[in-house]
């Protein structure tokens, strides 16, 4: 089993936690300042900022069953091992660039209509696919002409972006993002109830919740999931 976590990082946790789980998405534990999980298709992780990781970071995480049989997985990258205080042992995947994620053990069954859904920005598709393969998630939405592809887990996805179509000024990253396959406007009205001003967009990719950020970076997206597939095409 393989779960997508992303991770993001804040000095408002508790509107945070208020945002978690209006989107639907419950906590395994009663969260702290420093630390919450909160489970739907994947795990939202809310983590204090600090001078590590500052305001508005996000971070991804794939949780597996085995972590040595993910670290075999993975020969033909560059992956270390580490471990960390109060966690224990983790993965660190490197590619060619220098961009880095984390593997953990410790995957739960989780599932929901919200999808965690980070979106890893990056020079070279094939190879963020290929480390994602390797781990066992599979390609669902691929575009046409390259630039895009969404990468499923047993819980979780991750959308593979070619970082040349992110916006001037911003390069390699992950950018927080949710999908949902439930009804986009009682979504958006559930979240207003709860005090947050979201917003429905048509984008040239389908439709959009947009939620002010807590940290007032820019807006956190809940995208409707893609019924249109002119210019895409799916692959599971």
């Amino acid at each position: 089993m393989i779960i997508v976590q992303q991770v993001v990082y804040t000095v408002h946790a508790e509107r945070w936690h208020a945002l978690a789980e209006s989107l639907g998405l419950t906590a395994f534990y009663p969260p702290s300042p420093d630390w919450g999980e909160f489970g739907g298709d994947g795990v939202l992780a809310v983590h204090r900022a600090d001078d590590h990781r500052p305001v508005g970071a996000v971070d991804l995480n794939l949780l597996v069953d085995d972590l040595d049989a993910a670290e075999r997985a993975l020969a033909a990258y560059s992956v270390t091992r580490g471990r960390m205080q109060m966690v224990g042992d983790h993965l660190t995947v490197r590619t060619r660039s220098g961009a880095e994620i984390s593997v953990f053990p410790g995957a739960v069954a989780v599932t929901g209509e919200v999808t965690v859904q980070p979106i890893w920005f990056h020079e070279d598709i094939a190879e963020v696919r290929g480390i994602l393969e390797a781990l066992g998630m599979r390609a669902a939405v691929v575009a046409d002409r390259g630039g895009w592809v969404e990468m499923r887990a047993d819980a979780g996805a991750v959308g593979v972006h070619s970082v040349t179509g992110r916006a001037e000024g911003h390069g390699p990253g992950v950018g927080l993002s949710f999908q949902t396959t439930g009804d986009l406007h009682a979504l958006a009205a559930r979240l207003m109830d709860a005090g947050f001003a979201a917003s429905i967009l048509d984008e040239a990719y389908g439709r959009s919740i947009r939620i002010p950020d807590p940290d007032g970076g820019a807006d956190v997206c809940v995208n409707d999931a893609p019924t249109d597939l002119y210019g895409y095409h799916r692959e599971d």
